[in-house]
């Protein structure tokens, strides 16, 4: 199973790759980025941005399923809204390429890696690294964080 895990952003959208094969117990990283917009450019062309990219990004990694992370609301209602438009140009990328979407909140998301609900960031990219078995943790935080979205899906779905 090809899994797309996504962290949404408007300045920075994380994205990663991952498979795993149900004849064996282990997940490999496949490719991983950020898809990046500037604010000196307007709200339309940087949706458009994160259009065009996820949408070559799926094209050329053919994902079985894509898992996304969900608004967390205890952040400025500004960034929240932002957030929110660069979330909808991506469900709607996903929705128009018939992709299964999976969304998972992030405390879900520090659980099925750390086993712990309240998880600090350093954790939950230590286990990244670890699960991956990667020399060092994925940069940019936004590409490390959809990475552990993926891996959230593919440990949610064994059980």
């Amino acid at each position: 199973m090809i899994v797309l895990g996504v962290d949404p952003g408007l300045s920075f959208t994380g994205w990663g790759i991952v498979e795993t094969f149900s004849s064996r117990n282990k997940i490999n990283i496949v490719k991983y980025g950020c898809i990046k917009t500037t604010s000196h450019i307007s709200l339309v062309q940087r949706l458009s941005i994160i259009n065009t990219e996820l949408q070559y990004i799926i094209d050329t990694y053919r994902p079985e399923v894509v898992a996304i992370e969900e608004l967390f609301f205890l952040k400025a209602a500004k960034s929240v809204a932002a957030v929110g438009q660069a979330r909808g140009a991506i469900v709607l990328t996903i929705a128009l390429n018939k992709v299964h979407l999976f969304e998972y909140n992030p405390k879900l998301v520090k659980i099925a890696l750390t086993g712990y609900g309240s998880a600090n960031k350093h954790q939950i990219q230590y286990m990244i690294k670890t699960l991956l078995k990667l020399n060092e943790i994925p940069k940019p935080d936004d590409a490390a964080d959809a990475l552990a979205v993926a891996i959230c899906h593919i440990n949610t779905v064994k059980f």
